[in-house]
C-alpha cells in the first residue's frame, strides 16, 4: 500500500471515535429527520418482508432501531466500538445483535432477505477492490431473490471549472461542507466546518471513493448481482441526470 493510502487509512480509523460517536446523532434533525429516515425505514421493511435484514456499518443504529421496532429482525456489522456502544443505549445485543469487522470481510451467520449500506458508507472504502468485496459479502449474505441496497451519492464533477478541485455541497447557518477532489486516484475528501458566533471553527473530515452509477452496477455484475431499480431517493422518485443521489437496489437471482 502507498505511503498516503496508509495516511489515509490511519485517519479513516480514527474518524469514528467515541467523540465522534457522542455526537453523532442529532434527533429530529438532519439525517435524522423524520421526513429523511421515516421513507428509508418503510423503503427497507417492505424489501425485508418476513425476513432478515443486515445493515453494513450499523453505526449507532439510526436505521437499524427503527427497522427493528417494525418488527425486521436486524444484524448489524460496524469496524467502531464506540459506535456500537452508542447503538447500546438504545438497543441491547438480543434486540439488535453488532458482529464487530469489516464490511467487506465480516460475515453474519445465515441467509437474509436483505443486506443494505446508507448514507454513502461504501465510499469509506477507499480502493475499488475493498468496494467489490463489499458487493461480494453483500451477496455471500443473501437467500436467492435477497436484495441488496445501496444509498450514494453522484459525483459532482460537473461543478468543477477548469483548475478547481473543491466544490461546496452545503452552506447553511453554523455550518459549511467543502468537498475537495481528486480526480485522478477518484477520491474526495469532505471538509466539515462547524461554527458559533464566535472566532473559532470545528474542523472534522473524512476521506472517500467515489463511485459513479454504471460503476456500481459493474460492481454488482461481477458479484452475480443484478440491478433491480435505482431511484432519486427513499420515496422512489425517478432517478434522473440532475440527481444528486440515488437508491440502487441489486438482487441475487434465484436459481434456474
Amino acid at each position: 500500500m502507498e505511503q498516503a493510502e496508509q495516511a489515509e487509512q490511519a485517519e479513516l480509523s480514527e474518524i469514528w471515535d467515541e467523540d465522534t460517536a457522542q455526537s453523532y446523532d442529532t434527533p429530529g434533525s438532519g439525517m435524522f429527520a423524520p421526513e429523511v429516515l421515516g421513507p428509508a425505514v418503510e423503503f427497507l421493511a417492505r424489501l425485508a418482508g418476513d425476513g432478515t435484514a443486515v445493515e453494513f456499518a450499523v453505526g449507532t443504529g439510526r436505521v437499524a432501531v427503527p427497522l427493528a421496532e417494525r418488527g425486521v429482525p436486524v444484524t448489524g456489522i460496524e469496524l467502531s466500538r464506540p459506535m456500537v456502544e452508542r447503538l447500546r443505549s438504545k438497543a441491547d445485543e438480543a434486540t439488535i445483535p453488532v458482529v464487530i469487522g469489516d464490511m467487506a470481510t465480516t460475515v453474519v451467520p445465515g441467509e437474509h432477505t436483505l443486506v443494505y449500506l446508507v448514507y454513502n458508507t461504501i465510499s469509506n472504502l477507499l480502493t475499488q477492490a475493498e468496494q467489490v468485496e463489499c458487493f461480494r459479502n453483500a451477496a455471500r449474505h443473501l437467500a436467492p431473490g435477497g436484495r441488496f441496497v445501496v444509498e450514494l451519492w453522484v459525483p459532482e464533477l460537473r461543478k468543477l471549472p477548469p483548475g478547481q478541485a473543491a466544490t461546496v455541497w452545503q452552506s447553511e447557518p453554523g455550518y459549511i461542507g467543502l468537498d475537495t477532489y481528486d480526480t485522478l486516484r477518484q477520491r474526495v475528501v469532505s471538509h466539515h466546518f462547524r461554527f458559533d458566533e464566535t472566532r473559532q471553527a470545528r474542523l472534522a473530515r473524512s476521506p472517500h471513493r467515489y463511485i459513479w452509477p454504471a460503476e456500481l452496477d459493474l460492481m454488482a455484475q461481477l458479484t452475480g448481482l443484478e440491478r433491480e431499480a435505482r431511484y432519486a431517493d427513499w420515496t422512489g422518485a425517478e432517478f434522473t441526470a440532475e440527481s444528486r443521489s440515488h437508491v440502487s437496489v441489486y438482487r441475487l437471482p434465484e436459481p434456474r
